[in-house]
């Protein structure tokens, strides 16, 4: 037993590694210091990894040529060195309803990924994907009928909002990490992308202002619990019981309902901060009273926020929403339990809204 625990953290070791080179020839998932330390080894003065950094990151240069004050040796080791990643926007719809706009994405690569802008009151929202695809395969969603194709690099997660924010001329105040792929499945990048976009050298959005997503991989929201962050932490639940979740859910056949709310109850004692529920409810499947019920008795003991969310229909899954009288009678019973409970405010419908849809549809057209 030990010899196997052993050749899974040599593993573990070696993918760690791997990724980390692989974001070391990306110029734009460098950290600071990282970039000083590069323009040392390149025979260059650390300030002009400031200013490149400065432009990267504040500035949000889409090339080398952008960079006006870098001299053009400089540029042409760069450019040698190190990729240079600018997405390139395919396709934009915005919504007639709410003016929510959903992005598709090509990669250095050709690949695809999707990102959502949502303007509120209280500032404008990004939500960005982590992955190309998803391996997790959740049964309501689009974004996992593909599979996985690859994670994307802490600079690919940025540039999602880098693009964004130019496109729009507005500040991004919030970042969800909640669109496609899952994020614990690309866990050393997503924490280089924090520490990026967090950054008082960069846009330096607070770590309360993001938000990040997962299906409930145990190990990893231990780990990320260990790092002390102030993020949100949201855990996609959708069903109170072990039975039920495995039927929506693959990886409840890894990790137990008791593991998860152990995990959960670990992450608000390291960071103070309280867990979101994400509860897609589906007409007939968890929905109930009961599920209800049954959801109040699993996480009444912890400091928690559930956000309930009608189901996005998609024409791959014969999943239906739960109606409006459903919706409201499983939120009152939630907070008759004393349980904080709140609908999702239902945003981009008209344009391909649910994860992984409009790029499923751009690759099928």
């Amino acid at each position: 037993m030990k010899s196997q625990e052993t050749s899974l953290k040599q593993t573990e070791a070696g993918a760690k590694e791997a990724r980390k080179a692989t974001y070391h020839t990306d110029l734009k998932s460098l950290t600071l210091a990282q970039l000083q330390e590069a323009m040392i080894h390149m025979g260059e003065k650390p300030f002009r990894g400031k200013q490149m950094y400065g432009w990267m990151h504040q500035k949000l240069a889409r090339n080398y040529e952008d960079m006006t004050n870098i001299p053009a040796s400089l540029k042409a080791k760069c450019q040698e060195r190190y990729t240079y990643t600018s997405l390139h926007m395919l396709q934009m719809q915005e919504s007639q309803i709410d003016g929510t706009k959903k992005y598709l994405f090509e990669l250095a690569d050709g690949n695809l990924v999707e990102s959502v802008w949502m303007k509120y009151k209280h500032g404008n929202s990004v939500c960005i994907s982590s992955q190309v695809g998803c391996r997790m395969g959740c049964r309501f969603c689009a974004s996992t009928l593909d599979g996985l194709e690859r994670n994307l690099l802490p600079s690919e997660m940025l540039d999602q909002i880098y693009a964004i924010t130019l496109e729009t001329g507005e500040r991004v105040s919030n970042v969800v990490v909640m669109g496609t792929g899952e994020p614990m499945d690309n866990y050393e990048n997503l924490l280089q992308f924090i520490t990026l976009l967090t950054d008082e050298n960069g846009l330096h959005i607070s770590q309360r202002s993001i938000t990040v997503s997962t299906c409930g991989i145990v190990p990893r929201m231990r780990e990320l619990a260990r790092q002390k962050l102030q993020i949100t932490l949201a855990l996609s639940l959708h069903a109170a019981t072990d039975e039920k979740r495995k039927e929506l859910m693959p990886v409840a056949n890894r990790y137990s309902l008791e593991e998860l709310i152990e995990a959960c109850a670990y992450y608000f004692e390291q960071t103070g901060r309280r867990i979101t529920f994400e509860y897609s409810l589906v007409r007939g499947v968890n929905d109930s009273g009961k599920d209800a019920e049954e959801l109040a008795a699993l996480i009444g003991s912890l400091n928690c926020h559930v956000n309930l969310i009608p189901v996005n229909p998609i024409k791959e899954r014969s999943f239906v929403q739960s109606g409006r009288r459903e919706v409201e009678a499983f939120q009152r019973k939630l907070q008759q339990r004393g349980i904080n409970a709140t609908v999702r405010r239902e945003m981009g419908r008209d344009i391909d809204g649910a994860c992984g849809q409009l790029r499923r549809r751009y690759l099928q057209s």
